[in-house]
C-alpha cells in the first residue's frame, strides 16, 4: 500500500481537545507547541527577561537565574493561563476558534543567605493535541487519512544565582524536561477492513544547563540604573527515544482495539539534539522603584525530531522583544493604583517552522513566524508593602501567527493569564554564609 505522507492536513481542518494545552495546529509538527515562557512577569513585558532585575525583593527570575540581586524573601507563585484561538485557512474559506485554560506556572524561590538564592518551578514546555480526518477520491476511489497527536513535554528546573559584588552577579539553572509525544497517521481504502498506520512514539527525558550573567550600574544620585544580561543553554546529558512502526491491523470495537496486527517495518532510534543550542542577550535601562525599559534578542538553534519514521529538520528561531513596567507611586498609600506595577510589550519571532506548498517542512518554504503586543498589571494586596511586594498577577497577549499563503493557516489569539505570588519573610535562617 502506498505510503502517504502529507502534513498540508493543517490546511483542511482540524479537531483539538477544548482542554488541551495545545491549540494551534501547527503543533502537529516535532515537539508540538512550544510555550516561550508561561510567567505572567515576564510575558506581560513581551519577554524580557535576560536584563531585567526586579527592583522588588518578592520577584525572583527563572530565565536569568543572575538576576536576582535584591530577592530577599520567600516567595510562592501559582499561575494559570487561557488561550483563546482563531484560525482561518483560504483553504474552502476554513475557519475555526479553539481554547484552552491550564495550570502554567508553580515556582517555589528563597534566600539561602545575603548572596546566594534558590528557585525551584515546574512548567509545561510544549504540547500536542490534534485529531484530523482528510478524505480524497484518486481515479474514482475514495481514501481516508487520520492523524492524530497527544502528549505533554514538561520541564522542571533548579536555579542558584550568587552576587559577586553590587555590579556583577552569576547564575545557573538545570532543566529536566519529560513527557511522552506520540503521532499517528491511518490510511485506509474504501471499505477495506484493514487499516495501515503509522506510529511514532518519542519518550524525552532530557536534561541541559543554563548559565546566566548580568551586570548593573545605579548612579546614586539620579537613581537611574543600566543593566546588561546574558544567558546560554547547552550540555544535553539525555536522549530521545523515539519508537516508530508500520503496520496494518483492523479495528474490534470502538475503543480501538486492535487486531491482526501485522508489522511492516519497525525503527528504534535515540537522539541528543532535542533542546540544542539556546542563547540570549539584553540590555535595560531604568529609573529604581518607579520605571524600567529593556530590549532582548533570543536565538534558539533548529533542532532535529523523527517521526513517521523520517527525520525533520527544524530551522533556527530568532525573537525580537522590547517591553518594560511603570510603578506611579509606591509609597502613596492614598491612592491604589498608584501602587499598581503597569507592564507592557512586544515581540517578533521568526518561528522554526518553514513549510512549503504540499504542508512539509522544507527549508525553502514559508516561514511560520509570530508577533505580538503584551500588558499587564501587579495588583498588590491591601496590606503589600514595597519591602513584601505581594499580590494578584494579571496578564495579556494578543498576536498573530503563520500566514493565508499556500493554502496555510493564520491563527490570531489572545491568552489570559491570572495568578498570585505570595511572599514573606519565612525560612530566615541562612544556609550558607
Amino acid at each position: 500500500m502506498k505510503k502517504i505522507f502529507v502534513v498540508s492536513f493543517i490546511s483542511v481542518g482540524y479537531f483539538l481537545n477544548a482542554q488541551s494545552l495545545s491549540n494551534s495546529p501547527y503543533a502537529a509538527y516535532g515537539i508540538g507547541d512550544v510555550k516561550y515562557d508561561n510567567t505572567i512577569e515576564t510575558a506581560s513585558m513581551g519577554g524580557i527577561s535576560t536584563a531585567f532585575i526586579s527592583d522588588f525583593t518578592s520577584s525572583f527570575n527563572f530565565a536569568n537565574p543572575a538576576n536576582n540581586a535584591n530577592f530577599e524573601l520567600t516567595s510562592i507563585r501559582l499561575e494559570a493561563t487561557n488561550e483563546n484561538n482563531y484560525f482561518k485557512s483560504n483553504y474552502n474559506d476554513m475557519k475555526s476558534t479553539k481554547h484552552s485554560t491550564y495550570l502554567s506556572n508553580i515556582a517555589l524561590a528563597f534566600p539561602l543567605s545575603s548572596k546566594v538564592k534558590m528557585g525551584l518551578s515546574y512548567q509545561p514546555y510544549s504540547s500536542k493535541s490534534y485529531d484530523i480526518t482528510t478524505n480524497q477520491t484518486v481515479d474514482g476511489n475514495a481514501y481516508q487519512n487520520a492523524f492524530k497527536g497527544s502528549g505533554t513535554l514538561n520541564t522542571a528546573q533548579v536555579a542558584v544565582s550568587y552576587k559577586i559584588n553590587q555590579e556583577f552577579s552569576v547564575g545557573a539553572r538545570a532543566n529536566l524536561y519529560f513527557g511522552d509525544l506520540y503521532d499517528l497517521n491511518e490510511f485506509r481504502a474504501a471499505n477495506a477492513e484493514f487499516i495501515n498506520g503509522y506510529e511514532t512514539k518519542n519518550r524525552v527525558r532530557n536534561f541541559n544547563f543554563t548559565l546566566g550573567t548580568s551586570y548593573q550600574t545605579l548612579n546614586t544620585r539620579t537613581d537611574k540604573k543600566f543593566t546588561i544580561g546574558a544567558t546560554a543553554t547547552f550540555g544535553n546529558t539525555s536522549n530521545m527515544t523515539t519508537e516508530y512502526t508500520n503496520s496494518t491491523y483492523r479495528y474490534t470495537d470502538a475503543a480501538g482495539t486492535k487486531a491482526n496486527e501485522s508489522i511492516i517495518e519497525q525503527k528504534s532510534v535515540s537522539s541528543k539534539n532535542l533542546l540544542p543550542l539556546q542563547a540570549s542577550v539584553g540590555v535595560g535601562y531604568g529609573s529604581e522603584n518607579h520605571w524600567f525599559v529593556s530590549g532582548q534578542l533570543d536565538y534558539k538553534k533548529g533542532e532535529s525530531i523523527t517521526y513517521f519514521g523520517q527525520t525533520r529538520d527544524f530551522q533556527d528561531t530568532y525573537r525580537i522583544s522590547a517591553g518594560g513596567w511603570y510603578l506611579p507611586n509606591y509609597n502613596n498609600f492614598r491612592s491604589y493604583f498608584s501602587r499598581v506595577i503597569y507592564r507592557y510589550g512586544a515581540f517578533y519571532e521568526r518561528g522554526n517552522l518553514a513549510i512549503n506548498g504540499n504542508g512539509q517542512l522544507d527549508p525553502n518554504g514559508t516561514s511560520i513566524n509570530k508577533f505580538g503586543i503584551s500588558a499587564g498589571v501587579m495588583l498588590p494586596f491591601k496590606n503589600s508593602s514595597i519591602t513584601r511586594m505581594s499580590g494578584l498577577e494579571i496578564g495579556v497577549e494578543v498576536g498573530k501567527r503563520g500566514t493565508l499563503k499556500n493554502n496555510l493557516i493564520n491563527q490570531n489569539f489572545i491568552n489570559l493569564k491570572i495568578g498570585f505570588n505570595f511572599a514573606d519573610k519565612w525560612f530566615r535562617k541562612a544556609l550558607y554564609n
